[in-house]
Formats: structure tokens, sequence, C-alpha cells
């Protein structure tokens, strides 16, 4: 544990960052109020951290000793470079470990092959953070998104579950979907908080979306791995579907997802019915002329 002076230190240092930020450098809107402090306010800070403004102030009044996931939080909004993030750990007396860029990940062939024999049922094999590798036509109708077109950093349920507006509809219970890939996401965060991809992601999304930073500052909801979702399709209408998880042995980082239905149920006819359009649609893209 370091001493007082080291975290007074580690207060003054956090001060000096959090004034060199605006509100729009973190993604906050600006208003035509006059600021009483330059930079960001401490309640800002705390909020896109995920912690209480009075834990913050503490901090900054080197009363506290924050631990590598506060830390690791505060580098990602604070915006601060290797140098910066390596004195902030210093001085707090915490050892940071490397910030890594985890090579970008590849659909498993197993998982592919599988995915590839799923003709009614829709499909897509999730991978670190939940990035979408790979998907069958199925799910692209499922969620009306023609993944290939989304660009591959994007391409992301977490992403796309709090970002695309459709999602919110198509889910009957969107909050309750949308809590446990956040959870998920908080699982995997756990051994890899020092990833980049990872800090980034959550950064945009804590800036983006209210309910993504409440969750995410949450800490206590545990992830399902199946279960049954209810989608509302504007154009198979209500399907009620059973979702599970197939996870890669020679990968476990990837996942395979399926929705299904039983067979004669209502589900499953309005998923057939789903496949016809869906042949329908990428028939009609074909015939249309080149202009």
């Amino acid at each position: 544990m370091k001493s007082a002076a080291h975290r007074k230190e580690l207060g003054q240092f956090l001060k000096a960052r959090r004034a060199e930020l605006s509100p729009r450098t973190v993604g906050l809107p600006e208003t035509d109020r006059r600021r009483r402090v330059s930079g960001l306010r401490r309640d800002e800070v705390a909020v896109l951290a995920a912690i209480s403004t009075n834990y913050y102030t503490r901090l900054e009044q080197g009363r506290v000793t924050p631990s590598a996931s506060v830390l690791s939080d505060l580098v990602r909004v604070l915006h601060l470079g290797d140098d910066q993030r390596d004195r902030l750990f210093e001085l707090a007396g915490r050892e940071a470990s490397p910030a890594r860029r985890r090579v970008s990940q590849k659909a498993h062939p197993r998982l592919r092959t599988v995915l590839n024999e799923l003709s009614v049922a829709p499909g897509v094999i999730l991978g670190r953070y939940l990035d979408i590798l790979a998907w069958n036509p199925m799910a692209a109708a499922l969620f009306g998104t023609d993944f290939a077109k989304v660009p591959e950093q994007r391409r992301n349920y977490v992403r796309q579950l709090f970002t695309d507006p459709a999602m919110r509809t198509l889910y009957a219970d969107w909050e309750d979907s949308a809590l446990n890939a956040v959870a998920v996401l908080r699982q995997q965060a756990v051994a890899c908080c020092d990833d980049r991809r990872l800090t980034t992601l959550v950064g945009d999304l804590s800036v983006q979306d209210d309910q993504f930073r409440q969750w995410w500052g949450g800490r206590h909801v545990v992830p399902r791995a199946g279960g049954t979702k209810v989608f509302s399709h504007p154009v198979a209408g209500e399907l009620t579907l059973a979702w599970d998880a197939l996870t890669c042995v020679a990968d476990p980082d990837q996942q395979l997802i399926v929705w299904s239905a039983e067979s004669d149920s209502r589900a499953h006819e309005g998923l057939r019915f789903l496949a016809s359009w869906a042949a329908a649609q990428q028939d009609d893209s074909k015939s249309d002329p080149v202009s």
C-alpha cells in the first residue's frame, strides 16, 4: 500500500489530467452554460468510470487507494497514454500488466461447419467480447442486418444491441437481453481489463448509452448460457425461440449461438416463412440489373 504522500500525488495527477479534457473529448454534450472548472468535473469522470462521485472525490483527496479495475476504467475515461497509464498504476502501488492488442479472431472451421448446416435456425458465431465472427442467412434475416456491410471493427453483438434502434423493438424483453450481454462482457473483462479492444468498446458504449453505463457499473449480474427469447419480427411476427450456446473446444473464446423452435410449433412455422422470405429477397437482389 502506498503512503499518504503517494496517494496525494495520485490525486493531483488525476486532477491535472481531468483539467486537460473537455466534455467533447470524452463524448459528453457541451452546453452554453459557463463551466466553473476547466476540463471535466469530478462527477463527469465518476459517471464515465462507473464509480460514485464521493469515491472519486476521495481519490483526488488522497484518502483511498483504488483497485486495478478502477484504475483501468480511469485510464479509459481520462484517455491516458501508455506512459501516463504506467505512472497512474505506479502512484497507486499497483502492478500494471502491458496493454495488449489481441490478434483478431476468425470463426473456427468446426463451428462454421455446424453453422452452415443450419437451414431454418438462425445462428451466429460470437468471439471475444461478443464480436460477431460469422452468421448464417437466417441470422441476418432475424436481426434485419446485413452484417457483411457492417465494418468488422464495429461488428459486435453488444454494440448492435445498444446502438441499433431496431434491436429495442425486435426483442420483446430487450432490457433482459441487453443486461445479460453486459454481464457476459463484464465476466470477460475480469481477465482482460488491459485489452485496448475492450476498453474502446466499453468507453464508446458508456458515452453513448446511459443504461449501459449504469449496468456496467453495477457488476452484480450473473450471465446465462441459454433460455427463451421472444422476438417481435416485422416480417415473421412474434417468434418465441429457445437459444443455446455451443462453446468451441479448440477455442473457448468462441461460441455458436443458435435460436430454434420445436417442430410443428407456431414459431417454427414463422422461421420457415422467414427462411422463404430471406431466400426471395436474395434472389431479387441477384436479379437486379447492374447500373
